[in-house]
């Protein structure tokens, strides 16, 4: 049986062990407030750490605020202070020391921040609750019924958040990373700014696909400008919002026609990789989830554009995962509550498959 799976795979001058990746999945714990607000913690090494154990060719961390009014959550990771860099650096050096390639989300949730803990329900924390703020958006048009309506962000602000990523960029960097992935999908601040379903601008950062993409273009070469040529900078996209392409549904949102001509923009502008997901930005969108739903999407990027993807949904099963890559849908797959189960899921798959992927010498036995 091929074993593609496990072929090492080259972007730049970094080399992944296999094409088994770890997608970033909020933990939620970090603390609130005070000076460990956004610090990665003991429950952050450990699970991280686990998932290197187990043979994963690389790891995204959680979706990480490049500003204090850039997290989800109040428990969200950051990366806006030399407190957390130097925490970060712990789980960066543990995760090399077994093979694995340690990636980090840049992350701003826009209209989707000042939420609880998803297991506290979600509920969104206005101004005047314990951690709560009000959170800023391309437009002020509340995420959904009932969350906080957000400010819209001035030109000067969006120079300012453009600025927090590069910033956040130079400290992933020093803390230990070797990949940085834009997060753009699912809603975020972003996403937000794509969509025609969030942006109702009338400025040079609304109305047509040039202007709606402006903002994540400044992103990514901000943060291009400030990552190593030899290391590779991705990019994770919400295909569709799943709204344009329901026929019952008549808003009008980001659409997968949208996404392989922004991938093309994106690859002018040396991002490396496409990790390729949907939805999140329409909260009551109507989808009806399959095994490797999302799969599609990634396959078109790759097969209209030539670059590299990343294919992630419902992705439980090796041989699932062997196919996906071994046909030429993807370059790799990011599992996400699969590894959330089973923190050897790659080296089970190895098994199964006849494959190989790092296991710590301390398993060895002769």
């Amino acid at each position: 049986m091929s074993t593609t799976l496990f072929e090492p795979f080259t972007l730049r001058s970094l080399t992944v062990p296999n094409r088994i990746w770890m997608a970033a999945m909020c933990q939620y714990s970090a603390a609130p407030d005070g000076e460990l607000a956004g610090v990665p913690n003991d429950w952050h090494f450990t699970h991280l750490a686990a998932r290197a154990a187990g043979g994963t060719g690389l790891i995204i961390t959680e979706a990480t605020a490049v500003g204090l009014d850039g997290r989800i959550s109040p428990y969200d990771l950051g990366i806006w202070n030399d407190t957390q860099v130097e925490a970060f650096r712990r789980i960066t050096s543990f995760l090399k020391s077994q093979g694995t390639v340690p990636g980090i989300q840049l992350a701003h949730a826009g209209r989707k921040a000042s939420t609880e803990r998803t297991w506290m329900g979600g509920a969104p924390l206005p101004p005047g609750k314990p951690y709560g703020w009000t959170p800023v958006a391309p437009s002020a048009i509340p995420f959904h019924t009932g969350s906080t309506t957000p400010e819209e962000l001035s030109t000067e602000q969006i120079d300012r958040v453009v600025t927090e990523f590069a910033d956040a960029a130079r400290r992933a960097l020093d803390a230990g990373f070797q990949v940085a992935e834009i997060h753009g999908a699912h809603g975020y601040l972003i996403n937000q700014f794509l969509s025609p379903h969030s942006n109702h601008r009338t400025d040079g950062y609304g109305g047509d696909f040039e202007g709606r993409t402006r903002f994540a273009l400044e992103v990514v070469e901000a943060v291009r400008a400030v990552w190593p040529q030899e290391l590779p900078v991705f990019f994770r996209i919400s295909a569709t919002d799943w709204l344009s392409e329901n026929a019952d549904d008549h808003r009008e949102g980001w659409t997968a026609d949208d996404t392989v001509r922004f991938a093309k923009e994106l690859q002018a502008r040396g991002v490396d990789l496409m990790d390729v997901s949907t939805g999140g930005n329409a909260p009551n969108a109507k989808i009806s989830p399959a095994p490797g739903y999302q799969v599609p999407f990634a396959e078109r990027v790759r097969n209209e554009t030539g670059m590299p993807v990343g294919a992630v949904g419902l992705i439980t099963e090796p041989e699932q995962a062997q196919a996906i890559v071994a046909s030429g849908q993807a370059d790799a797959v990011l599992l996400g509550r699969e590894l959330l189960r089973d923190p050897y899921w790659a080296r089970r798959a190895a098994s199964a498959l006849g494959g190989e992927v790092n296991t710590p010498i301390q398993y060895h036995r002769a």
